[in-house]
Parts: C-alpha cells; sequence; structure tokens
C-alpha cells in the first residue's frame, strides 16, 4: 500500500469520538425510560451503566497523555482497541460500586418518581 492509501482511510480517534457519544445519548434514553416505568432494578442497571460511562469519559481522557509507542505499541489498531479497553474498566468499576454517580442518579430518580405518583 502506499503513502496515499493510509491517508484515504478515517482516523480511529474520531470513530471512537462518534461511538461515545452514541452510547451517551443511549444510555440517557435508558435512564429516562426505566424511570418512566418505575422499575427500581432497571433504574439501578441503567445508572450504573451511565456511571460505566462517565468513568470511561474520564479515563480516555486520561490514557490520551500515555504513550504506547515502542517494541510492542502504537499504531492505529492500539487506537481502537484502547477505546474499547477503557470502556470495558469504566463498567467494570460501576460494577464494583464505582464512584457514587450511580447511587447518587438512582436516588434522584427514585425521588422524582415518587413525586409525579
Amino acid at each position: 500500500m502506499t503513502e496515499n492509501t493510509f491517508a484515504s482511510l478515517p482516523d480511529v480517534g474520531n470513530l471512537g469520538l462518534a461511538r461515545t457519544e452514541g452510547l451517551a445519548q443511549r444510555q440517557s434514553d435508558a435512564l429516562k425510560a426505566a424511570a418512566a416505568a418505575g422499575d427500581k432494578t432497571a433504574v439501578r442497571r441503567s445508572a450504573e451503566k451511565f456511571e460505566g460511562q462517565f468513568l470511561s469519559q474520564m479515563l480516555t481522557h486520561m490514557f490520551k497523555g500515555v504513550d504506547t509507542e515502542g517494541m510492542f505499541g502504537g499504531g492505529q489498531a492500539e487506537g481502537m482497541w484502547r477505546d474499547f479497553y477503557i470502556e470495558e474498566v469504566g463498567n467494570v468499576i460501576a460494577r464494583r460500586g464505582g464512584i457514587g454517580v450511580a447511587d447518587a442518579i438512582e436516588r434522584e430518580l427514585l425521588q422524582l418518581q415518587e413525586v409525579s405518583a
């Protein structure tokens, strides 16, 4: 392949950002639907997913400064797979208790349900 062929490929960093923005919108929609349905289990699950997405965003910014060039690092593939890895790390942190974002969201949504009922 020539240098021009690589220049025409999409930037994987931009693909990761678009994917993240789509996930955030779906999480927001899921939170609203769970709150409207009054299902406490669904509210908790959606709140944890939202926290996982929030943590993934924070971790993404943290990893931007990490240099991975070297014998076993770098390249477009690493950039793409790093996004998946960071997303999963954020979800695992949220499932294991997180930083309290899911608890706050769950509490507020349940209060809103009680007020509207």
